[in-house]
């Protein structure tokens, strides 16, 4: 797949837009630092409410915890999808064939994924989950920490490979 994606990738990182991201003294540490800031709301908020999930600070009903950091956390990673086109562009080919970006992209995916599927399982029934949380909804808020911590730290470990 990667080989399809190539020519593609080469044409980003070549235009004009690939050339300004790589060249600019502005625009590059500038989407970085907003693409940290989305980190920082997306793990933030999701942390927050697995943490919620499992049981922790019970005194915070879940719907309204998941009401007020739900909107925090979609908003961290649309920023995130943002700036990571933008830096993803100064260096695209190379970065294409990093293992490392395609592991973070595939557990991305697989974080997003994960939350579509918890919101259509288990979204009509989080009031029950003040009372004592299920298994399988317990089990699948795990997968959600370690999904998006994997996605974070192959991210911060890309600068270094």
């Amino acid at each position: 797949m990667v080989e399809f994606l190539l020519p593609w990738m080469q044409r980003l990182e070549g235009s004009a837009f690939g050339a300004l991201m790589r060249s600019s003294e502005l625009f590059y540490p500038a989407a970085n630092l907003l693409h940290l800031a989305g980190l920082v709301m997306l793990l933030g908020a999701m942390l927050l409410l697995d943490l919620r999930l499992l049981g922790l600070a019970r005194e915070v009903p879940v719907q309204a915890a998941s009401r007020r950091l739900t909107p925090i956390g979609i908003a961290g990673l649309l920023l995130m999808l943002l700036t990571g086109f933008c830096l993803f562009a100064a260096d695209a080919g190379p970065l294409l064939g990093n293992w490392l970006l395609q592991l973070k992209l595939l557990l991305v995916a697989l974080g997003i994924i994960n939350a579509l599927l918890f919101r259509a399982l288990w979204t009509a029934s989080l009031e029950h989950w003040d009372l004592r949380p299920p298994l399988a909804g317990r089990l699948q808020v795990g997968l959600s920490i370690l999904l998006w911590c994997g996605a974070m730290a192959a991210g911060r470990l890309l600068a270094y490979v």
